[in-house]
């Protein structure tokens, strides 16, 4: 009996690799979990019980359900701060990651995140590592944020939100639990002259090939 397709997508914020996962798991017909939003969920409750996001947050990511991945509050940059915080926790990683890994585990899926591919799933059999460069990032991000794409400070906002990024990357990338970096056999797509089709399209491929 085949096992399920489980495909890891990891890579740096506003990378593209949400979009990439969404439009794959519908590609081929697999459940979608964007694990990141466990981690802003946590963040999101501490912060709405009004508890410093660097305490111990093990409470509020015990309730911590699917249904409260569908908050819309859940990407600003407070959120984004308060999810570096209780994602460095080690406590709360275990947590979390037995809902993602029970996600998974009956169907297969696609699941995009930081460390799906070094510890979440580390026997996946497709790991994707989606990167660009932080100036393509923080655009994207600020399009994503923005209700006024003419601002007069444009620039500004943008270099705002790439300061932000950096700093975010900073810290996944030097946390001493399930830091942000690519499994040694995930494969590399950098989106930063490609559309979101032609990104598809090469992931389809490798798909393809990893799983003849």
């Amino acid at each position: 009996m085949t096992a399920p397709l489980i495909i890891a997508v990891d890579g740096p914020a506003a990378a593209g690799k949400g979009t990439l996962a969404q439009r794959l798991a519908r590609a081929l017909d697999l459940p979608y979990l964007d694990t990141g939003l466990l981690y802003r969920a946590t963040g999101r409750r501490m912060l709405d019980a009004g508890l410093d996001p660097a305490t111990t947050a093990d409470d509020q990511a015990r309730r911590v359900t699917l249904d409260d991945l569908s908050r819309t509050d859940l990407r600003v940059p407070e959120v984004d701060r308060a999810a570096s915080l209780v994602a460095s926790q080690p406590s709360v990683r275990r947590i979390l990651v037995d809902i993602q890994r029970a996600f998974a585990t009956r169907h297969g899926a696609v699941l995009d995140g930081r460390d799906i591919g070094t510890v979440i799933f580390p026997d996946a059999r497709v790991k994707l590592f989606v990167t660009a460069s932080l100036a393509a990032r923080a655009r994207r991000r600020w399009e994503q944020m923005t209700a006024d794409p003419d601002a007069p400070d444009r620039e500004a906002q943008i270099a705002r939100v790439a300061h932000e990024l950096e700093a975010r990357d900073a810290a996944d990338s030097s946390r001493a639990v399930a830091p942000l970096r690519a499994a040694p056999d995930a494969i590399h797509i950098e989106t930063d002259d490609l559309s979101a089709d032609e990104v598809l399209a090469e992931a389809l491929r490798i798909v393809a090939r990893m799983t003849r």
